[in-house]
């Protein structure tokens, strides 16, 4: 037994067995291998932080957001493809062009139109002077509508934005109803047109006009169905539901249009209740009018005679129908 630091004498090659060298030589390879994992594994990491591969790379930039005006849909509801939408793994990503558009109404749902008056109206005044009675009192069948200071009819523009609305709803998959087409003399009446809505079992019925006041007066209002009851006329469970279409309806209108609320009325929200409507009074399925300017009015006028904003008008009601509707 040795007491002493200095290390033992070293052992001749000849003294040393088959075995003991056949160890040495093992585990003289083992410690050179085990020498060169760290720095294979520092390479590694150098080679990842360089070129950014593998799993910890960094998410790429999210995608831009779209323009402000892309940023909302056909309902006002934020687009969610306006923006990056967080994936399973946490990052920022855009949503898969497979999935459906959240919201989409479902085929099927039924839209009634209604073009307000109609151009023959004028040569048939006696028919639609006559009463019918809209549940809270009596009111004529229907009137002759107006027209512009150069004798544009309301009928003519009424029916032209309700063809363009209906090729814009029914692209989106909606069936829709028209109250009449070009093919009547005159009318029909107004508790017909609520009628027209009922039995079709709309889930929303829009009635579009243009107003006729003074020049000066200006901008569009939608009218929302006040609470009636009398005779026929029950509104109770309409009014809700109307007013968030019309609510729908005028702030799309406004956004597409860029037209204003009416600066003669509804102090300024561009919504109006009224309760001496029969197409309101009588309807059981939510319904609104819409009146899309004042033809009395050069500058109203101007824009409710162009057909481009014609078009802006129509996709206007549209987008606040099917934001109604859950699109």
């Amino acid at each position: 037994m040795r007491y002493d630091d200095s290390p033992p004498p070293p052992e001749s090659a000849s003294s040393i067995s088959p075995d003991r060298r056949w160890f040495m030589r093992r585990s003289a390879l083992t410690i050179a291998a085990a020498s060169l994992v760290p720095a294979a594994l520092a390479a590694w990491v150098l080679t990842q932080a360089l070129t950014g591969s593998g799993h910890d790379r960094p998410p790429p930039p999210a995608a831009a957001p779209l323009p402000a005006s892309h940023a909302t849909g056909l309902d006002g509801k934020p687009n969610t493809a306006a923006g990056a939408t967080p994936t399973a793994a946490g990052r920022s990503g855009t949503a898969s062009s497979a999935q459906p558009p959240a919201g989409s109404p479902p085929a099927g749902r039924t839209v009634v139109v209604d073009p307000g008056h109609n151009t023959g109206n004028f040569d048939h005044t006696a028919e639609i002077d006559r009463e019918v009675d809209i549940g809270t009192n009596r009111k004529e069948c229907d009137t002759t509508g107006t027209t512009t200071n150069s004798g544009y009819m309301e009928a003519d523009f009424t029916m032209d934005v309700s063809r363009r609305l209906r090729t814009l709803l029914e692209a989106k998959g909606l069936k829709v109803v028209f109250t009449h087409e070009t093919d009547r003399a005159w009318g029909p009446c107004i508790d017909e047109r609520a009628r027209i809505g009922n039995e079709a079992k709309a889930d929303a019925v829009v009635s579009v006009h243009a107003d006729g006041v003074s020049e000066g007066n200006r901008g569009y209002h939608v009218i929302l169905p006040a609470e009636v009851k009398g005779g026929k006329a029950d509104t109770a469970k309409i009014v809700e539901p109307s007013r968030r279409l019309g609510e729908r309806i005028a702030s799309n209108f406004a956004r597409t249009t860029g037209s204003s609320p009416a600066n003669y009325l509804g102090g300024g929200t561009g919504l109006v209740i009224r309760d001496d409507l029969g197409g309101l009074n009588l309807s059981t399925r939510p319904k609104v009018f819409i009146e899309c300017g004042n033809m009395r009015d050069s500058k109203d006028a101007a824009q409710l005679t162009n057909p481009q904003w014609r078009q802006k008008a129509a996709q206007g009601i549209a987008d606040g129908i099917v934001g109604f509707l859950g699109g």
